[in-house]
This record gives structure tokens, sequence and C-alpha cells, in this order.
């Protein structure tokens, strides 16, 4: 059962939602959902709390490394929990488990060294008996709002760098995966976060998320979703801060010299993990027209030998999509652009929630399944002939996440990612490539600000001027 978390107390809500597992459809627990009273009562908690906090740095370095350690002594559980909620296979839910735990370390070590500056005082005429610094301070109060597709990890990156800095945290995650956020919080709490510093609510976003988003005493909002949702925060926050991690159309450049052997499995698992549900997943794939026949021939033999199905069984890579409603919406957008001329190589079945990975051709700019984000398993092959052309069809997007790009050719490697308007260019990497140690953040409307423990620690507190005249 999905119980709320206010201030640091778990209580039920005024209604309860079933929780229904995304590949058979049966249920399988419940999710309370909190009231207006109790966000009220979360938010006005965790002020309270960071008034009164007296942890240090080395306090909450020791709280998240423990969190860490109990975390990864319940992979098996939490592996489990995402099987149900997300339709993880046991790969993604595996990766997910090791993915957050070394966010949670790489967090702690930035409680440590999150440090201010000495300010060069003496550079100035006038200033020869005073002497300045810098600190960092908390901001407050953070809210964390997360999706559904990565439960854990995407959860971590925000809670992570917030207590690091010395914050309280309200969580509101996706509707679709409370439990994993329930398993996360506890892990904090028999960590030894003091309990007033950490609510979790659930529910409705257009209700809840309206509450938190009008509370002022919120300081801070971290947010991955969609961009039309961003648009919504980033208008309602003013002139409090922001993180803001929206929609994406990845692309993915295989010039003419790339290594084949070393760009196919790559491509695959970044345009099919978690079933293409991640916002770096490969969806359009340029395609140097002097290899497009024999690369696309070898990438289709390769799409027939992935599995998709039920995500108990080991051999599946590809589990169902979070729900039918968004598995029959990716099969209606292939079928438009099949009307509309587009050949599909292979895939563009569904069954139930699974939609089985797909490799579309002949596709134009108009089709949904390239200018829109398709959040599937589904590949667009789009052939260029001069990398100018692939930079500047990449950068047509109104997105900017991420991008990859497969070369042989360090200068034209360089030379194209200085071009690439994206928030991250892997070179000899698909888009979706990803270390947590690493700023991820993206570009135009794509959002702003950045994850990754060092970067997001910084975002999340404030940077404060002292002098003193002696």
């Amino acid at each position: 059962m999905s119980k709320l978390l206010i201030a640091g107390r778990w209580c039920e809500g005024e209604s309860i939602d079933t929780l229904r597992d995304s590949f058979s459809g049966t249920a399988y627990g419940e999710m309370h959902v909190a009231s207006a009273e109790q966000v009220e009562e979360a938010i006005t908690g965790a002020v309270e709390a960071v008034a009164e906090s007296t942890l240090g740095p080395y306090d909450r370095y020791c709280i998240l490394m423990d969190a860490a350690r109990l975390l990864r002594s319940r992979r098996e559980q939490l592996v489990a929990t995402m099987r149900k909620e997300a339709g993880f296979t046991r790969a993604d839910g595996e990766n997910e488990v090791n993915r957050c735990t070394q966010t949670l370390e790489l967090s702690a070590e930035e409680a440590k060294r999150l440090n201010g500056e000495l300010v060069p005082m003496l550079a100035a005429s006038g200033a020869r008996d005073r002497m300045g610094f810098t600190i960092r301070a908390p901001r407050g109060v953070i809210c964390a709002i997360t999706p559904f597709n990565s439960p854990l990890n995407t959860l971590a990156h925000k809670v992570g760098p917030a207590i690091a800095a010395g914050n309280a945290v309200v969580i509101k995650p996706s509707s679709y995966t409370p439990l994993s956020a329930v398993a996360l919080c506890e892990v904090l709490l028999e960590a030894g976060l003091p309990p007033r510093l950490l609510s979790l609510l659930h529910g409705p976003g257009g209700r809840i998320g309206r509450q938190l988003l009008s509370d002022q005493r919120i300081a801070y909002y971290a947010f991955t979703g969609s961009t039309q949702v961003g648009r919504e925060i980033q208008q309602a926050a003013g002139l409090r801060g922001t993180q803001l991690e929206l929609g994406s159309i990845a692309s993915t450049i295989v010039c003419d010299d790339a290594d084949i052997d070393l760009a196919i499995p790559k491509i695959l698992n970044a345009g099919f993990r978690k079933a293409g549900q991640v916002c770096t997943s490969v969806q359009r794939l340029l395609v140097d027209r002097r290899i497009h026949d024999v690369f696309v021939r070898r990438l289709v033999e390769a799409v027939r030998t992935v599995k998709a199905g039920d995500p108990a069984d080991p051999d599946v890579l590809v589990g169902p999509m979070i729900s039918l409603a968004h598995a029959e919406r990716a099969e209606s957008w292939v079928s438009e652009a099949v009307a509309a001329g587009a050949k599909v190589l292979v895939g563009g079945t569904r069954e139930g929630a699974v939609m089985a990975p797909t490799v579309l051709a002949n596709v134009n700019e108009r089709m949904k399944v390239v200018c829109e984000e398709i959040f599937a398993p589904v590949l667009s092959i789009i052939p260029f002939d001069t990398v100018e052309e692939a930079v500047e069809r990449a950068n047509a997007s109104p997105y900017g996440l991420a991008a990859g790009l497969f070369t042989s050719n360090l200068h034209r490697a360089l030379r194209m990612a200085q071009s690439l308007r994206f928030g991250g260019v892997h070179v000899n990497e698909a888009s979706s490539a990803r270390v947590d140690v690493m700023p991820f953040g993206g570009v135009k409307d794509s959002g702003f600000g950045r994850e990754g423990p060092a970067y997001a620690v910084r975002e999340m507190s404030e940077e404060r001027l002292i002098t003193i005249s002696y």
C-alpha cells in the first residue's frame, strides 16, 4: 500500500486509488490520495523543519550514504515493484536501482564539498581593510515533481542534492509509480534523515501540483516531465527557482565512417530500453546515404532479434508501455505515418500495452513520429547527404536535450558537436548515453537547469556574500 508521508509521518489519504500492473492490468495495490489540508500540512512541516534543522554537511553525507546502502540491499524487492508499476524488465529494474544508489552516493559526497569562495577584495580600490567570502545556504523547501519512466533515479537526482544542500523536500511522484517513491523515502528515514524534512504526496497533478505551485513558501521546483506542464510551472513559480527537464525528440547521427558494429547495439539499447519511454530515447536516426542500405539492413536484422512481452521473462528487452492508452496512441501515430507514405521495416504491431520495437523509413517532417515526442519503442530512419544537412535537420527540432553522433573522425566530431544545439552531445554513443555524475539538462523547449549532483546541489542552494571590515 502506498501511504502518504506528511512531515515524516505515514498516514492515510482522503481517498484511495487502485494500482494496476502495467502488463497484465490486474490490481496489485492501493495509493492514498492527499487532501488539500494534507498538502498544506506537508509544506508547513517542511518550513518548520528547515528552520529547526541542525544537520551539518557531514551528517547529511552519512545519511545519504546509509540510504544508498539500504537501497542496494533491497534490490530484488525494488525490481519486483518496478516490474508491476512501470513494466520494467529485470535489466531495466536493476539498472534503475544501481543508478539510484550511485546518485545518492554522489549527492553524499557533494554535501561535504559545498563551499563558497574567497572574494578578491584587494582587486578594487578602497577595500584595503576589507575581506569577503561567500557561503552556500539552503534555499528552504524544495518541491520535487517526477515522472513514471525513472521512478527511483530521477527522484534521487532531485531529493539527493536537495538534502545535501540542507533543504527540506516535498515530493509529488507520478501516480503510476507511487511505491518506488515510498521505498526511497523509507530508506532515507531509516538512514537517519530527520522525519519532518521529508514529505511524500500522492494524487492528481492537476490538483495537488497546482496547490504546491501556488504556495509561496516553496522556494524551488525540480521537475521532469512534459514541456506543456513545465511552462505552467515556470509561469507559476515566477521569481522562485526552477530546474526543468522537459520534452525531447532525440536525434542520433550515423556518419559514413561510423563503426557499425559499435553503433547498432548502442542504438538498440537507447531506442528500446524502458519500452522507448526515456526522454533521450533515439527517435530520429539520421544515417549517411553512403552507408544507408547496409546500415539499415543490419539494424533491422538486429531489431528482429529483440524480444518484447512480459517483463517477468528474463529474455524480454521491451516490456509494456506504462498504460494501454499510451501504447494505443503510439500505434495510432505509426498507422498515421504509414497512411502518409512511411514504410514499416520491422515491428509496427501491438499486443495490449506492449508495442513491438519498430523501425520506420520514408518518413517526413510532418509526421507525428518525427515532429512530436512519441515516447515509445519507435525509430524513424532519415537519410542525409552531408554532415551539414544532418546537423541542420537535428537542430530543426524545437527541443534540445541530447544528441548522439557516430563517427571515426575526431575533427568532424568536434565540429559537429559545437554546431548541434543540445544540452549534451555524445560522440560514439547514442542520444541516451548518460552517466549520473555528469551535468544533464536541455536547451530550447527541453527546459533549463542541470541535474547531476555536483550541479544540482549548487542550484538548490543560495550563494551568500559576507564581508568584514577590520
